[in-house]
């Protein structure tokens, strides 16, 4: 098994998380004061939707662990937040 160190970008609106190769370890999410989502996709903007996680209005923060070696992201890791704001950890 391989070890990488963790590394983390915090994001209050879309964008590139890193912008290469890695593997999704975990998210800390804060809802905003309306429903929404936080949309992590593979390959920018356009790219192929990973996963998606839905917030409640005025919800409590919440931490995401993610099992094992985290999930892949092959080309880069990209945010589409609604309503939310991300803290994501990678390596």
């Amino acid at each position: 098994m391989m070890q990488t160190d963790v590394k983390a970008k915090s994001l209050a609106a879309s964008g590139s998380v890193f912008g290469d190769r890695t593997r999704v370890k975990g998210l800390v999410i804060t809802p905003g004061a309306s429903a929404g989502s936080v949309e992590l996709k593979d390959g920018g903007s356009s790219g192929t939707s990973i996963f998606t996680i839905n917030t409640v209005a005025n919800g409590q923060v919440e931490s995401i662990l993610i099992p094992g070696e985290g999930v892949v992201f092959a080309t880069n890791v990209y945010a589409t937040l609604t309503n939310a704001t991300v803290t994501v950890f990678y390596g």
